[in-house]
């Protein structure tokens, strides 16, 4: 595996991490702000810079490339498989009536699935339900085939996001690549940090991710209660109070953040499903507690492992971000600390995190959590 790495913060030139050289067909991951993104001239520029086929955009809430956690800029890795392959391919969930489960079902199956390794997907960050378009992806699935990813971000303008597949990027778009190779080897994690308060209550009433009642009570009624002063500054303030919601029947707990809120009609909307019948309970942060979260994602991500990792990717939230501020570059130190000091890392923050529980193969939908990938060959 050859990998070039390079990046570049408002008007400074292109800082390459490695030798600059010419890459035979790789996958180009760019990740960037949405408002360059959107800029033709910028495209233009990645383009003329990164001359490949290849190449996959999307719209984040901060570019991690190495150590570093950076706004307003633009981090571009490109990876040339020398044992192993990749098929892409794009959907968009606007031709979909924002149906995202059968999105899932027809991206799933557009991939060529002998020797299928591993799933990575590039979601819209702002309208797709990501559990609906896991349980798409996972409908007729291959029990070895695993899925991580993410879901785009817009900093916290919380307006759109933008992603795309050759293509400039645009609303809606859905990247799926599909990894193969028999000497691939891909293992991942995913881990939070974050601490449940307060009771624990019922879900008694939800459709999807839209959240109306827990405990028979106006779920946003009760929200604001707890939130006090914070309550005005909804759905930002959300971010920094996720919840932790345990589905019927099931031991482990999945977070989820509030993307938007129905005032009149005291609803909430969050990233992913809340099942009717699910126990959820409040969350909260400390600057610690989520670098150390990173640090056990990354020590799940390792455990197991037959070779060294050649490459990293790490898709962690904007909440984590919020709630870091300066101190964000600690949780990308601890995982660069664990993984190894030379392994070269990339990523974004996201609006959604896409990975199994540690020890599973079966995908979930995460909010608020360091979830990494970590690939070789």
């Amino acid at each position: 595996m050859k990998i070039i790495q390079a990046s570049k913060v408002e008007n400074q030139g292109w800082n390459y991490l490695q030798e600059k050289v010419t890459l035979k067909n790789p996958l180009v991951l760019v990740f960037a702000n949405r408002l360059l993104l959107e800029d033709d001239a910028v495209i233009e520029s990645i383009r003329k810079e990164f001359p490949y086929e290849h190449l996959v955009f999307g719209s984040t809430a901060g570019e991690i490339v190495s150590c570093n956690v950076f706004d307003n800029s633009i981090s571009v890795t490109a990876i040339e498989f020398e044992k192993s392959s990749f098929v892409v391919k794009r959907e968009n969930i606007l031709d979909y009536g924002k149906d995202a489960q059968t999105l899932g079902k027809t991206l799933y199956n557009k991939i060529p699935k002998e020797n299928l390794k591993h799933l990575f997907v590039l979601s819209e960050g702002s309208f797709v339900n990501g559990s609906s378009l896991i349980k798409g992806l996972e409908n007729d699935i291959d029990l070895e085939v695993s899925i991580t990813g993410g879901m785009c971000g817009d900093d916290a303008r919380f307006e759109k996001t933008v992603a795309s597949y050759k293509e400039n990027p645009k609303e809606g778009e859905v990247i799926l690549i599909g990894f193969y190779g028999d000497t691939l080897e891909i293992s991942y994690a995913s881990f939070g940090g974050w601490i449940p308060f307060g009771p624990e209550r019922i879900i008694t009433k939800s459709e999807a991710n839209i959240l109306y009642e827990i405990d028979g009570q106006p779920a946003l009624d009760l929200y604001k209660k707890y939130l006090g002063d914070k309550a005005s500054e909804l759905p930002q303030a959300s971010l920094l109070y996720p919840l932790n919601v345990t589905p019927e029947g099931k031991k482990e707990p999945v977070v989820r953040t509030i993307l938007n809120i129905n005032n009149d009609d005291q609803f909430m909307i969050l990233a992913g499903d809340v099942p009717m019948n699910a126990r959820v309970q409040l969350m909260m942060a400390s600057v610690d507690g989520i670098a150390t979260g990173a640090q056990i994602a990354a020590e799940f991500a390792m455990k197991n492992r037959k070779a060294d990792p050649e490459l990293a990717i790490l898709v962690s939230c904007i909440g984590r971000r919020l709630v870091m501020n300066q101190r964000i570059e600690e949780e990308v130190e601890h995982v660069r600390e664990t993984i190894g000091e030379k392994i070269p890392m990339t990523g974004f923050y996201s609006y959604g995190e896409m990975a199994p529980f540690n020890e599973s193969t079966s995908c979930e939908l995460h909010n608020q959590t360091m979830t990494l990938t970590l690939i070789s060959e």
